[in-house]
């Protein structure tokens, strides 16, 4: 096997997060090859070749797998990355991740424990309540697109007009406002010149209350006249109701969504989403779990793993807006969360006042360094890190306080099995573990374990 050289061969099967492992006739080493599905016979080619190991690049498929047994509900699949297994039946989805998810925890968790599988979202389409779309073209020159990147491109922008992540008030929305702006012939922002104005379209709605947040994100370069645009989008025939248009300055030269200004074009500057019953105010950075009827489904887990916390301190580690200390505070004694994102932690603190939350208290800082200014000990922990899991100085701190329960929250797997060898070290043992399929369509999926101190 020859670096660059083009193979044919079939996927036998997808590790996590979308590495499939391709057999090719006649050749003892297997090639990892992303985004195919199982069972795909596809064409490649060899683009790295280390000791033992081939990687290849997805050129094509050319036959495809038993288990696409469904039509594309867009226009742009497969060539947009955003979501790989929409040909795929959600049940069989579900199987694959079950599969990927229980792979590695098996090889990461001493002992004997108890796999719950993975539990569906209640929503199959339309469940994104955030999404962020770029502005840019097609191909080099082409007209002016707003939608996802291309798979395997940074360049290249294909327009989401009919994407089924989101509700069909988004797609009203994304269409409104790029027919707009190709009308007036407006300039997007190019990465590498650091020219042009328009730059991302990040859409906000409430899945439950249907509150949406336009947020315009562009450059200074130019100045154009908005005024049109709100007038337009406030006339769009929604199901949905707008609360805000923002109009974010961002001349930033990394292609983040971030605000330098915020303007408020129309209304306010945060929408309401409702989960489990209470209500929570967000604004267009803070974290907030993207699939609202999912994040019923795994907040309701967590509750029911920690079980009876009555006279309990809850330590909510990684809190973001704080949505699972507060579902959690009315049956824990006190909740202390601890978010490095200063903005999170004052929505945190004020969603907790509008709740009527009166045992919860937000802290803003890295955890590392504010578990030793809390002098509450907790009783039981709950993490909820980053997706590259917890730092190696944190860990042994949040450890060493030897509570009976851990119940760690991790949107990438991998991350979650290199952490538990440390908390097993240190006299833990999974006890269950369970997926939730926040993310149908796509690679991703959350993992909910317990861990239990061994007496």
């Amino acid at each position: 096997m020859k670096k660059g050289q083009v193979y044919e061969g079939i996927i036998e099967k997808v590790e996590f997060p979308n590495k499939g492992i391709v057999s090719v006739e006649g050749e003892e080493k297997k090639v990892l090859v992303k985004n195919g599905i199982p069972g795909q016979r596809v064409r490649f080619c060899v683009n790295k070749l280390r000791k033992g190991k081939a990687e290849g690049r997805l050129l094509e498929v050319l036959k495809k797998s038993p288990l696409e047994t469904r039509e594309p509900v867009c226009s742009i699949f497969p060539a947009c990355g955003g979501c790989m297994y929409q040909t795929m039946s959600y049940e069989e989805q579900r199987k694959m991740k079950e599969q990927q998810v229980k792979e590695i925890l098996d090889a990461a968790i001493v002992g004997d424990y108890e796999f719950e599988g993975v539990k569906a979202s209640p929503k199959e389409f339309a469940y994104r309540n955030k999404m962020e779309f770029s502005f840019g073209d097609e191909y080099k020159d082409g007209p002016l697109s707003l939608g996802l990147h291309k798979k395997g491109s940074t360049y290249d922008v294909l327009t989401a007009g009919d994407c089924q992540l989101v509700h069909e008030d988004m797609t009203k929305i994304l269409n409104c406002v790029l027919q707009h702006f190709r009308e007036r012939n407006v300039s997007y922002y190019k990465k590498m010149q650091h020219v042009g104005y328009l730059r991302h379209l990040l859409l906000r709605r409430g899945d439950v209350t249907g509150e949406i947040l336009i947020n315009l994100v562009t450059t200074t370069e130019e100045e154009h006249d908005l005024a049109p645009l709100v007038q337009k989008l406030l006339e769009l025939e929604l199901s949905g109701k707008i609360v805000g248009i923002l109009h974010i300055l961002n001349d930033s030269l990394s292609d983040v969504v971030q605000s330098d200004e915020t303007r408020v074009l129309y209304g306010q500057d945060f929408f309401y989403e409702k989960l489990l019953g209470m209500e929570f105010k967000i604004t267009p950075f803070s974290f907030f779990q993207p699939n609202s009827r999912a994040a019923e489904v795994l907040y309701s887990t967590v509750r029911e793993y920690l079980g009876d916390m009555k006279g309990k301190v809850l330590y909510d580690l990684f809190s973001g807006t704080g949505t699972i200390g507060q579902i959690l505070s009315p049956v824990a004694e006190k909740v202390i969360g601890v978010e490095i994102v200063e903005e999170a932690v004052w929505a945190a603190n004020e969603n907790a006042r509008h709740n009527g939350i009166t045992n919860c208290n937000f802290l803003a800082g890295d955890v590392f360094k504010v578990l030793d200014e809390i002098e509450e000990k907790p009783d039981v922990i709950v993490l909820d890190p980053p997706r590259d899991g917890i730092h190696p100085k944190a860990l042994p701190k949040i450890l060493d306080y030897g509570v009976d329960t851990i119940v760690y929250i991790s949107c990438k797997v991998t991350s979650l099995a290199r952490d538990l060898e440390m908390i097993q070290e240190k006299g833990y043992r999974v006890v269950k573990a369970v997926a939730v399929d926040q993310f149908v369509h796509t690679v991703h999926v959350e993992t909910v374990v317990l861990l239990q101190k061994v007496k």
